[in-house]
């Protein structure tokens, strides 16, 4: 019997990580500054606040000036990092991260926090399900969503090192470290969490725990192994990965945290189609809106679970 993530896994916050790893950074550089609206205690970007509140920012419920504002701090020098829900950054502030960050290139680093539906409880006005097909959709944006404690650490870090807009997406809830700390993290790239030959799933997120469930269910039940891998980077999306895995294994399965239109998905969909085209299916949240619940009960109901996952990789082998 394969054991679910609640059984098997240690639990803890993205967003945690996000707090932390900021504190360290501004020992280490003094140009890194953090703005927040009114949700530092949510965000975690009170760890910042208390440490450095010379160097941080409450702008309040105003997230359209928060953005302008973070993108004068960077052309004076500054490398800020400000900090809110997703779907308030690229809901209310889309207009500011196109034109002020994206189009100027400002070295501003966008951290959205309660990404997905896994918010849970908040409700369908505070479940993102749109904001990675947003910011894919900006030039000069990097967008990334890491899967876990471990790789929100490295993304921080990468973010203040990087020179240019950054978007990257974390979590409400507490989800399983599935990676590890010398687990290899590089811009653009994919890594492969557990080798197979049998199809391919590509997952990003929150989404990398079940994609690793299916692979076991799959295997358990039906001796199929399919190839596990993790793609943090929606942009730039890994395409050497992608047709790799396409040339070697044939079918792809992609799961994601997102609405199915302009998400993950939709991005592999057209690597593949344009190189080496083999079947596919897309794992995500169909077109619906879903309701206040507990987030895992909101993954099951939206079909974002290793058992739908392993569904999808047998009906397209």
């Amino acid at each position: 019997m394969v054991k679910t993530g609640k059984d098997r896994w240690t639990y803890e916050l993205t967003r945690k990580a996000y707090g932390e790893t900021l504190v360290e950074l501004g020992h280490e550089n003094p140009r890194i500054v953090v703005l927040d609206a009114d949700l530092a205690e949510s965000t975690l970007t009170k760890f910042f606040r208390d440490e450095f509140p010379d160097r941080f920012f409450e702008i309040g419920i105003a997230e359209q000036d928060m953005v302008g504002t973070a993108a004068g701090l960077a052309l004076q020098g500054f490398i800020p990092f400000l900090s809110s829900y997703a779907i308030f950054i690229t809901g209310r502030a889309w207009d500011q991260c196109r034109q002020d960050v994206d189009y100027m290139k400002t070295n501003v680093k966008l951290s959205a926090a309660h990404g997905g539906i896994s918010v849970g409880k908040d409700g369908p006005t505070h479940q993102s399900m749109e904001d990675l097909a947003c910011m894919s959709a900006c030039t000069n944006m990097k967008v990334l969503v890491p899967a876990d404690y471990h790789e929100t650490i490295k993304a921080v870090r990468w973010s203040a090192e990087y020179e240019g807009p950054v978007y990257f997406r974390l979590g409400r809830e507490k989800v399983p470290m599935v990676t590890e700390e010398p687990s290899p993290f590089e811009m653009g790239k994919g890594f492969v969490h557990v080798d197979g030959t049998d199809g391919t799933i590509i997952a990003c997120g929150l989404m990398l725990s079940q994609a690793i469930e299916a692979r076991e269910i799959l295997e358990e039940e039906d001796g199929i192994k399919p190839r596990v891998v993790n793609m943090p980077f929606l942009k730039p999306i890994d395409e050497e990965m992608i047709i790799k895995c396409a040339k070697e294994n044939g079918p792809i399965v992609t799961a994601e945290e997102h609405q199915v239109y302009g998400g993950f998905g939709s991005i592999i969909a057209r690597v593949v189609v344009e190189n080496h085209p083999v079947p596919m299916r897309i794992v995500g949240i169909p077109n619906m809106y879903l309701g206040s619940g507990d987030p895992f009960d909101l993954l099951a109901i939206a079909g974002l679970t290793g058992r739908h996952i392993a569904n999808k990789m047998k009906e397209v082998l």
